[in-house]
């Protein structure tokens, strides 16, 4: 069965590959410039935040970027510098509120109001449950997805006031679909897919729709959190080819992506 369904799933992603060529060649999709927009990226300092943060610097959109590592998070926003793009690095730890509110005070007092968020930091400690420490499923949990809400809410006012901005949240494929021995981290990605759609659906019941929203969902992707990752099905991505994939989305104003786009449809053939 697991055969035919491979078969099944190969086929399936060819002929959408195909058509969504075929759509792109077509149909161009019109993309929005992102120059002199105030992007704030946490997680900035190593994988797809670092790689979208360069990916923002070629666009010279102004970057403010946090990590938890002062070298890392220096190290980005140095090659954002000579991509010639403004970049302020920040120490910051997501998991904390209070350090969160108190960063942002600061890029508002020093850079001005932030109008694109992309809310990447995130961990990850694959174990069974009964061998995951209760401390590290809560830091899971204030990572990838409370420290969602903190800063956004702090974020979203200015937005709101100007009906002007874009949210992005980085999520997972796992917050669609999950795998054991990542209870706690597919718990935390399902609730940052439910975050996403529950803020799409509230900013449009407030008419504030110059504020856009964007979900990252990749499959594995090789960020250095996991030793010689592999896969049965899903390809091992590289950092770049999310955050290109990601820019793309946010460009273009797509609400939910995929990385690769295919894997929607083995979602959809698994339930």
């Amino acid at each position: 069965m697991n055969i035919i369904l491979d078969l099944l799933l190969l086929l399936l992603t060819i002929i959408y590959s195909y058509l969504e060529a075929l759509v792109k060649v077509f149909i161009p999709q019109r993309r929005k410039s992102v120059a002199g927009e105030t992007v704030l990226i946490t997680g900035a300092g190593h994988g797809i935040g670092r790689s979208t943060a360069y990916e923002f610097a070629k666009r010279k959109s102004r970057l403010v970027l946090w990590d938890i590592n002062k070298h890392s998070v220096e190290e980005t926003a140095a090659e954002c510098r000579k991509l010639g793009a403004t970049a302020h690095a920040s120490v910051v730890d997501c998991s904390n509120r209070e350090d969160i509110y108190n960063s942002i005070k600061q890029v508002k007092k020093e850079v001005g109001d932030v109008t694109i968020l992309v809310n990447n930091a995130g961990t990850v400690y694959p174990a069974d449950l009964l061998s995951t420490k209760d401390e590290e499923i809560t830091k899971t949990f204030e990572v990838n997805i409370l420290g969602h809400f903190w800063i956004t809410k702090a974020l979203l006012p200015s937005m709101m006031k100007r009906n002007h901005g874009h949210i992005v949240t980085v999520a997972s494929v796992c917050g669609h679909g999950v795998i054991p021995y990542l209870i706690p981290y597919c718990s935390s990605k399902f609730a940052a897919v439910g975050f996403h759609r529950a803020l799409t659906l509230e900013l449009k019941a407030l008419g504030k729709t110059g504020i856009k929203t964007s979900c990252l969902c990749p499959v594995f992707v090789n960020t250095g959190f996991t030793k010689n990752p592999s896969t049965r099905i899903w390809p091992i991505l590289e950092t770049d080819e999310v955050a290109r994939t990601l820019i793309d989305g946010i460009l273009t104003n797509k609400k939910m992506i995929f990385v690769p786009p295919y894997v929607n449809i083995y979602l959809i053939l698994e339930r």
